[in-house]
């Protein structure tokens, strides 16, 4: 059977698998005379709380049950239960995010660039994907956005939002102790609890300890690869001033200590001879594997209830990250192509917002935004065998980037009619960025100092050393009709508009390029987006859908080649783009005790015009027909159930689900490191004891054992040998996690 006649066929049979819902709920509903509904979930993707079927908006939510239930670790695991969207570790690393969402996010996790999906804890924007792969421990839920939100959430959220928020302090004396033991030797200890000091002021914190054995080994130093050394913890406090306001303190730190990550080589190598090993997950190395990843934040929540209709909130944060990692992209124990990585970043946020609520037919929420931020960070590119009569080559790439950015926006909705609802915000953002880079070449080979001025004396050559400054301003609207057609189904219509930010290519090197100092534009994407939300069979099904089209301009991507003097980078704005496609998602109750879930997304992504100069030539290059949306696969979907079992000793909860992504291009060239689609098998079964303290489950993921790639390095034959390298996702887990909850 061909591919593409395979690809139908699954499509097929999913849109088969949800209409043919409802016929099934006709036959059980013979046999069940009352029939419990599906729970009311409730979302604050406009920041407020609504049911997530009254939101004119493509969001997904997951509950903290719902995620204890099958299992989910960190927050990658939700990429097989939204369509179209791809939220992966990133190539290289263990806790850096790779997030796309229809089409838009970042590939290169440098620092100074711009995420295309937003990332917020607790309403606190994280501004880079360093530590963003959050680890779920003591959460109230996750949404996920898709599509422009830069009205509410501001600029680089023109992919969508993700927003993890954590659990509320309610003054409850309340602890849960949770120990998992799994494959690879995993070791895993979760601790939360919270109580109230006084009637008015409540504590609480959680804390978790993540060890795992690595899937694979450096065969040729016997330290693992792929393993996890993990410690994250979270305080916080609430005082009810009052009773119309309150103060909320949060403080979270994350160390992840996990060595740094091998990768696999997909040529034999010229140089040793060494051809691809048989288990992906072992490799070699020339370098030392330590690796350590820092962040750490706070925020200070103030809310204030003026009156029936007037609120105030405001929202203070701080957070830091650092990284020092090390990646050997040939992968061979032998000291060929060595970049060792130093980043550092800081942000402060203030965001002030009022709301206003006439329950007659108006709603609004509006605010002032402000953020300062610094990006740091130095690699040494270290090639001893280049130029080996010399002693090798080390070229020390680094700076910093300053960003303070302001915003201010607002968003109302009007109740024309009883049934039809109105929509319309808008934000102005204005983005100041200033960024400092140099770029020299030393005789020899050093691993980098954090401090150039200290690190080898004199360069051989100073490829890059210039200051540059930019600043941008943007109006970013959006409109939005809703027509409840009933009380069950409601319909709507949506324009957003979106940009991701501005910058400086950090790996400039004017040697190459004389005008890459200048920094490249803003993205800009404008959607329309037509939904249907509904609930039918009496509460017992959701089904929710929505068709999407967006021009997508000025996308941002760099572009690197091997060039004698070394790796000339580029970051274009690359043209014109259209995405456009469509998602459903479902849940149906069959029974009280039996659900099914369905998910589907497809979408379909082509660049229109895409034509960049060649820094050394000046010659143009049309890669129009070339090209293709890295990180984008075409058709995603999903299907699952879960059943209750009702016993003497308790309630016993089985569930399971099939999650296929169709073919993956990792960069927006054909590479041999492109991905084939796949699926992916999990099941859980979870019991609880009928007190409600005790709770056993037993997770099984990648159940076949699948095989897939989630990142890799494409360099050809870079400095006498070839640097095609690729990093998998997780092979095949059990677990088996035990909890306790006072």
């Amino acid at each position: 059977m061909s591919q593409p006649i395979f690809r139908r066929s699954l499509l097929a049979m999913t849109i088969a698998s949800v209409m043919a819902m409802p016929a099934y709920a006709q036959q059980e509903q013979a046999n069940e005379d009352e029939m419990q509904g599906l729970e009311r979930i409730e979302v604050t993707a406009r920041r407020k709380t609504e049911s997530l079927q009254e939101v004119p908006v493509s969001v997904s939510s997951f509950g903290a049950g719902d995620l204890e239930e099958i299992g989910v670790e960190d927050i990658t695991e939700l990429q097989q239960r939204i369509p179209n969207a791809t939220i992966q570790v990133s190539r290289g690393t263990n806790s850096t995010l790779t997030a796309y969402i229809r089409g838009v996010g970042q590939q290169d996790p440098l620092w100074g660039f711009e995420p295309g999906v937003g990332v917020y804890i607790d309403d606190v924007y994280i501004a880079r994907p360093q530590g963003a792969v959050l680890e779920v421990f003591d959460i109230e839920r996750i949404e996920v956005l898709r599509g422009p939100q830069g009205t509410l959430y501001g600029k680089n959220t023109i992919g969508g939002a993700l927003k993890y928020v954590t659990k509320e302090l309610t003054g409850y004396n309340e602890l849960s102790v949770q120990g998992a033991i799994g494959s690879y030797n995993q070791r895993d200890l979760k601790i939360s609890g919270q109580t109230a000091l006084t009637d008015n002021f409540f504590v609480g914190g959680a804390i978790a300890s993540l060890q795992r054995d690595g899937f694979g080994t450096y065969l040729n130093t016997g330290d693992e690869n792929y393993n996890k050394d993990l410690l994250t913890y979270r305080l916080s406090a609430k005082w009810l001033i009052n009773e119309t306001m309150d103060l909320k303190f949060s403080y979270d730190n994350t160390e992840d200590e996990s060595n740094s990550k091998g990768a696999h080589r997909l040529l034999t190598s010229t140089v040793t001879g060494q051809e691809p090993l048989d288990n992906v997950y072992d490799s070699n190395t020339a370098m030392p594997v330590d690796n350590l990843v820092e962040t750490e934040g706070w925020s200070l929540i103030y809310n204030w209830d003026i009156n029936a209709e007037w609120g105030f909130k405001s929202v203070t944060a701080g957070r830091e990250g650092y990284t020092n990692t090390n990646i050997d992209f040939n992968s061979t124990g032998e000291p060929i192509f060595m970049v060792p990585a130093i980043y550092e970043d800081e942000q402060f946020t203030q965001e002030f917002q009022v709301s206003y609520t006439n329950n007659d037919n108006f709603d609004f929420v509006g605010g002032v935004y402000f953020y300062d931020g610094e990006a740091c960070g130095v690699f040494g590119t270290v090639l001893p065998m280049y130029l080996e009569a010399l002693g090798g080559v080390t070229v020390d790439n680094g700076g910093c980037v300053q960003t303070d950015s302001f915003a201010v926006f607002g968003q109302g909705n009007y109740q024309m009619t009883d049934d039809l609802t109105l929509t319309v915000g808008g934000r102005y953002t204005k983005d100041e960025k200033e960024a400092d880079v140099y770029r020299y070449t030393y005789l020899g080979v050093h691993f980098i100092n954090r401090d150039p001025a200290d690190s080898f004396g004199d360069p051989f050559a100073v490829n890059s050393e210039f200051t540059t400054k930019a600043d941008w301003s943007r109006f970013s609207p959006h409109v939005a009709l809703n027509y409840k057609v009933s009380d069950d189904v409601m319909v709507y219509g949506s324009y957003s508009n979106g940009f991701k930010s501005g910058g400086v290519d950090m790996r400039a090197d004017q040697s190459l390029n004389p005008t890459i100092n200048e920094p490249y534009d803003p993205e800009i994407v404008d959607t329309v987006e037509f939904g249907v939300k509904s609930e039918l069979l009496d509460g017992r099904m959701r089904l929710n859908s929505a068709i999407f089209y967006s021009d997508y301009q000025d996308m941002q991507v760099t572009v690197q080649r091997v060039v004698p003097a070394g790796i000339s980078s580029q970051v274009l704005n690359a043209g014109e783009s259209t995405v456009k496609g469509f998602e459903v998602e479902s849940v149906f109750a069959a029974t009280d005790t039996l659900n099914f879930t369905a998910m589907l997304g497809y979408i379909d992504a082509e660049f229109d015009s895409v034509v960049y100069e060649e820094p050394a030539t000046g010659e143009t290059t049309d890669v129009t027909d070339a090209w293709s949306f890295q990180n984008t696969p075409e058709l995603t979907y999903s299907l699952g159930f879960n059943k209750t079992f009702e016993t003497a000793v308790g309630e016993i909860v089985w569930s399971a689900n099939y999650a296929y992504r169709d073919d993956v291009q990792m960069f927006e060239a054909p590479s041999p490191l492109d991905q084939d689609g796949y699926g992916l098998l999990n099941t859980s079964v979870v019991w609880y004891s009928d007190s409600g303290n005790w709770n056993v489950g037993l997770h099984g993921k990648n159940l076949t054992d699948e095989e897939y790639r989630v990142g890799g390095y494409n360099f050809g034959p870079t400095f006498g040998d070839d640097a095609v390298v690729g990093y998998y996702g997780d092979p095949r887990t059990v677990s088996l996690a035990v909890g306790y909850k006072f």
